[in-house]
């Protein structure tokens, strides 16, 4: 009678457990999942100023390199320490900024 009941408890539980306790824990994930994994207005907001803020930021500091390249070619030389690995030629350095400025236009125009 004993195993009877121990039985039926088992039964019950292993019921309970498979229609009421795995989709609660399935649906309680799948929330947490969905709530955690998306922006929100306000974050997609802040992101698109940055975006913009960084791009003006760009454009300025490409305006001002070029006005100090009129004024000095040789300034960028004179502004480098005088660490031996960061000492280029501009025409490396003109090189590198053009590969990135390149880089930063293809990415606003995907």
């Amino acid at each position: 009678m004993e195993e009877e009941f121990m039985g039926m408890m088992m039964g019950a539980l292993a019921i309970i457990t498979l229609f009421i306790g795995l989709p609660w824990l399935i649906m309680h994930y799948v929330t947490r999942w969905k709530t955690a994994a998306t922006l929100t207005g306000s974050d997609e907001k802040l992101l698109d100023e940055l975006h913009d803020l960084a791009r003006r930021l760009d454009d300025r500091l490409c305006s001002i390199e070029r006005i100090m390249t009129a004024e000095n070619p040789n300034w960028r030389q004179q502004c480098l320490p005088e660490n031996p690995r960061l000492t280029g030629s501009p025409a490396d350095l003109d090189e590198d900024l053009a590969r990135f400025s390149s880089r930063t236009r293809d990415r606003e125009y995907r």
